[in-house]
């Protein structure tokens, strides 16, 4: 039996998958460390972490999997790599890295990138970039070079986390389109690198790695990379996305109208559009879609994030004194909807970009000291989250967005009826689950280096499905309790903005 191996490199742990070659079956899945990687934080709203601690845990992961699954290095064809989007990985001329990656989290570029957006124009940014710099990698990259003269003299290549991992079993530098789109440094008007935000920066334009097609051979692994990591030498890296681009190609999300969805600690939005303009910039970030193309209709992936979701319903089951996600959804499934006035803002991770980067924390509105109790908390909490989604549905659509199917994974919030039903009831949208990882979809598109999606779609729909859920014909209910909510957000906003 052949397989092809599956890498998901996230902030807080790496996943490694293994599936069948010839159908697409997820075998197995790992997880290295066993508890969370560690995130160094020198100040605050710092994040960092050591790329070659990623490596380490990823040859761990490998060797896990070829020993639980009693298979050899020669049985495994391939190897497709997701990743945390807009980490900075630098590099030296030798090959060696030359600080810990500024990860996605980290805040220090915010003021460069709103500098460069204004400075630069945001007609440009909007057209040419879809998006403001903000603090992606390219602003992240401008700090070090302003913060770090020494250090940056010696860069040669700046690189992605998963740029790096490929790099480390390869020996090869590269990187794709839809990498350097989450990193802001594509150019969509001319389907090139942006050229006019490097010279901005003052940034060598030799600094940019080589790129590869997202599904093609884009290396093979060398004889280090063999010996570090387990596996054959001529092993190729056939895909590469970051982790929420690889999470809609998981859920068999690539065309215009399908959505995907994510529903842990943060919440993620991720559709599909063939639209190059965008009215909410602001607060939507527009990548190159795994399937972007120069010589196609453009796929762009429009991805709304909503940092306090999942975090909030774990804040519950903390400290509500209860057991379970399970018993707290039987205590929601007590209370009408609505929660009989109760509402819950679940926004109180951090600022959240759908407002326009406003931090408005999370609200327990209207709670009445009579009458609701822990069971209400629990169905406004999920409420709340579910309605959170619905608002940034209509915000994608605002900006051109033409839902037709939404998919999601088998996660925590998602296996909840109540959340799965009102997002569906409110959004008119069927809801697909589907039982899948990052990893396990990052294993099955190496083989879409062939070409053949349709044979990728029928995979997930055999291998995966779960269930559908369907809007409710009677809806006055769930829309009277959204429009409550939505009130209730209204008004503070408006407070905020003064």
């Amino acid at each position: 039996m052949n397989y092809y191996l599956g890498i998901d490199l996230g902030s807080s742990s790496i996943k490694a998958s293994l599936v069948e070659v010839n159908t697409g079956k997820s075998i197995s899945v790992v997880q290295q460390p066993k508890e969370e990687m560690s995130i160094t934080a020198h100040k605050n709203g710092w994040a960092e972490q050591n790329p070659n601690s990623w490596w380490k845990y990823i040859c761990e992961a490998i060797k896990e999997l070829k020993a639980e699954n009693s298979i050899n290095a020669n049985q495994i064809k391939g190897i497709g790599i997701s990743y945390q989007m807009h980490g900075l990985v630098l590099i030296d001329n030798k090959g060696n890295v030359l600080r810990d990656s500024i990860i996605w989290c980290d805040s220090r570029a915010v003021t460069i990138g709103n500098d460069a957006f204004t400075a630069i124009g945001q007609e440009q940014c909007k057209t040419q970039l879809l998006n403001s710099p903000a603090n992606f990698t390219a602003s992240k990259l401008k700090w070090v070079k302003e913060n770090e003269p020494e250090l940056y003299d010696k860069v040669d290549k700046f690189m992605l986390p998963g740029d790096y991992i490929s790099y480390k079993f390869s020996g090869n530098i590269n990187t794709t389109i839809s990498g350097l789109s989450e990193g802001i440094f594509w150019d969509f008007k001319n389907n090139s690198v942006a050229d006019f935000l490097l010279t901005h920066y003052s940034i060598n334009t030799s600094m940019v790695p080589d790129i590869v097609d997202t599904f093609s051979q884009q290396s093979l692994v060398d004889e280090n990379g063999a010996q570090e990591s387990g596996l054959s030498v001529g092993t190729p890296i056939l895909y590469r996305a970051g982790d929420q681009p690889n999470n809609a190609l998981s859920l068999n999300v690539f065309n215009p109208g399908e959505v995907a969805a994510t529903g842990g600690t943060s919440g993620v939005v991720y559709a599909v559009s063939e639209s190059l303009s965008s009215k909410e910039s602001d607060r939507i970030n527009n990548f190159a879609h795994v399937n972007y193309a120069k010589d196609a209709s453009p796929k762009i992936g429009k991805l709304l994030c909503i940092n306090g979701a999942g975090i909030q319903y774990r804040w519950l089951l903390n400290n509500l004194q209860v057991d379970s996600y399970a018993e707290m959804n039987d205590l929601a499934n007590q209370i009408a909807i609505g929660s009989e006035g109760l509402s819950i803002l679940p926004f109180g991770n951090g600022a959240e970009r759908v407002f326009s980067n406003k931090e408005i924390g999370t609200r327990i509105v209207n709670i009445n000291l009579n009458k609701h109790h822990k069971a209400h908390l629990c169905r406004a909490a999920l409420e709340g989250i579910a309605f959170s989604f619905v608002y940034g549905m209509e915000v994608l659509m605002n900006d051109g967005v033409q839902p037709k199917v939404m998919r999601a994974g088998n996660d925590n919030l998602f296996r909840s009826e109540i959340f799965s039903t009102t997002i569906a009831t409110l959004t008119n949208q069927d809801i697909e689950i589907y039982n899948t990882t990052g990893a396990i979809g990052a294993a099955r598109a190496c083989n879409l280096h062939k070409g053949d999606f349709d044979a990728f779609s029928k995979v997930i729909l055999e291998n995966d499905y779960v269930m559908t859920y369907q809007p409710l014909k009677e809806k006055e209910a769930y829309q009277k309790a959204y429009e409550t909510w939505k009130s209730e957000l209204t008004l503070i906003l408006e407070k905020e903005s003064k």
